[in-house]
């Protein structure tokens, strides 16, 4: 069940060690009502695919040797209302810097755009429960935003597939590492709307064509 998506959650899992400490992170991948999520409380090398829960929309764990990660209910709401691949939720410490302050990451540089014109932040709840998830998601949903910082905690990015959610989620950190360095030498200038879709515009002929 859910083969391919075990062994990619496999695979990408030590990448949560760069972004996070010690085993404060979790990933996710979704593949129709169900999705491959990292196992609790394991480190991210200490697991094979067999081990990885298979976890359906409803929360239920329907495979896998070791239990899911504690934050299901926020992948769970996220997947049943957003057209997402894939989750990465980190405590990397520029974005949680910004979550102990309760501040959102402004488009103060147009590479916020790989996740929306800015980065909100939900209001606390406690981990793993489905009051922060439907904080996370309401957040998300209103700034049209595949990213969100959570208040007193961390930060959550989505994609359509792991490798999307992992790229992106470095892109966000280190616009916050940026967006706090600025701040100590002076008032960031945020991008406008016109500035923001000319970018938007431009990254939809970016990278390699096709033939």
């Amino acid at each position: 069940m859910l083969a391919r998506e075990r062994v990619a959650v496999v695979d990408h899992a030590p990448y949560l060690s760069d972004l996070t400490p010690g085993r404060t992170g979790n990933l996710s991948v979704r593949d129709g009502d169900r999705f491959a999520a990292t196992p609790t409380g394991v480190p991210y090398d200490g697991f094979d695919a067999s081990d990885v829960p298979v976890v359906s929309l409803d929360g239920d764990v329907v495979a896998g040797e070791m239990e899911p990660t504690s934050e299901v209910p926020m992948h769970t709401g996220i997947y049943q209302r957003l057209d997402a691949g894939a989750i990465v939720h980190t405590h990397s410490p520029w974005a949680s810097t910004l979550a102990v302050l309760g501040e959102e990451l402004p488009p103060v540089h147009y590479m916020i755009t790989a996740v929306g014109r800015k980065v909100p932040v939900a209001g606390y709840a406690p981990y793993g429960t489905d009051d922060l998830a439907e904080l996370v998601v309401a957040e998300m949903e209103d700034a049209n935003s595949d990213a969100c910082i959570l208040a007193n905690h961390g930060l959550v990015v989505v994609g359509e597939d792991l490798p999307t959610a992992i790229e992106n989620t470095v892109h966000v950190e280190e616009l916050c590492k940026v967006y706090l360095r600025a701040r100590q030498h002076g008032e960031p200038n945020e991008l406008t709307d016109d500035q923001l879709a000319a970018v938007e515009k431009q990254f939809e002929s970016y990278g390699q064509s096709e033939e």
